[in-house]
């Protein structure tokens, strides 16, 4: 013992990498809200909504010795996303959970894809990115993590990007829609340029902006293709209006006139 600090010595190891946020959150209505009578896909499910990345690979592979990979992904690992979505509506997900759930559905992906010899297919295509001069990119890891859950291919281009390379991806992959976020009010007025890029090239596409307290929706419906986010939850509908061919004032107006 050292004069006037007690020492407490551990005899029980065994609660130190414990998941508090499962003990204290509710993760577990969500699992059986999702509940089915096949348990191999059940346990794929509950794997995706606990972030269990320690087992989603022996569990997708059990799967798969008795399901097609395409089951697996939308039966199993997309509807266990899909519980993640409902989960961050409710306010018993978080940022964390959210994102390590998406990252766990992303190794089964792969481990299905793989098996599947080819990519499954995709809902849609979705370009992302944070601002140039801004490195928060939290918000569009959040919108990543969404896009995917609804089975959208997502080209992330990251944080900080040039608008030149916003203008160029969007070119070249001809998404369905482009996504946005910026934290700081200086950074968010490249959305406008990069409009006027995007216009000045013949380009018309639905543009979903969102962050921080700073991008506002009026600045977001001051420039073309521009349609305002308040929640990351919103991207996947707004790109499947955009898959279903609906046009950015179409989609503007129904998010943003309410």
């Amino acid at each position: 013992m050292v004069k006037g600090v007690a020492v407490i010595k551990l005899n029980d190891y065994s609660n130190i990498f414990v998941r508090y946020d499962l003990v204290t959150e509710s993760p577990y209505y969500g699992i059986n809200r999702a509940a089915g009578e096949d348990q191999l896909l059940q346990k794929v499910i509950e794997c995706v909504i606990l972030g269990d990345q320690d087992n989603i690979d022996r569990i997708v592979n059990e799967a798969l010795t008795e399901k097609d990979p395409v089951e697996v992904i939308y039966e199993g690992l997309l509807a266990g996303m899909k519980e993640v979505s409902l989960l961050w509506d409710e306010g018993v997900y978080y940022l964390p959970q959210t994102l390590l759930a998406s990252d766990t559905m992303l190794i089964g992906l792969e481990i299905c894809e793989n098996k599947l010899g080819r990519p499954v297919r995709k809902r849609g295509v979705a370009i992302t990115h944070t601002a140039e001069g801004d490195i928060h990119d939290l918000g569009q890891k959040i919108v990543n993590a969404f896009l995917r859950a609804s089975g959208f291919e997502v080209i992330d281009l990251g944080k900080d990007v040039p608008m030149e390379e916003v203008v160029r991806a969007v070119k070249e992959h001809k998404p369905d829609i482009l996504c946005g976020t910026a934290h700081l009010s200086t950074t968010m007025g490249v959305f406008r340029k990069i409009s006027e890029a995007l216009a000045a090239e013949g380009i018309d596409i639905p543009f979903a902006c969102g962050g921080g307290g700073g991008v506002t929706l009026s600045f977001i419906t001051s420039f073309d293709f521009g349609i305002y986010g308040k929640d990351a939850s919103q991207a996947p509908k707004m790109a499947e209006d955009a898959t279903r061919g609906m046009s950015w004032q179409a989609i503007r107006r129904k998010y943003n006139d309410g």
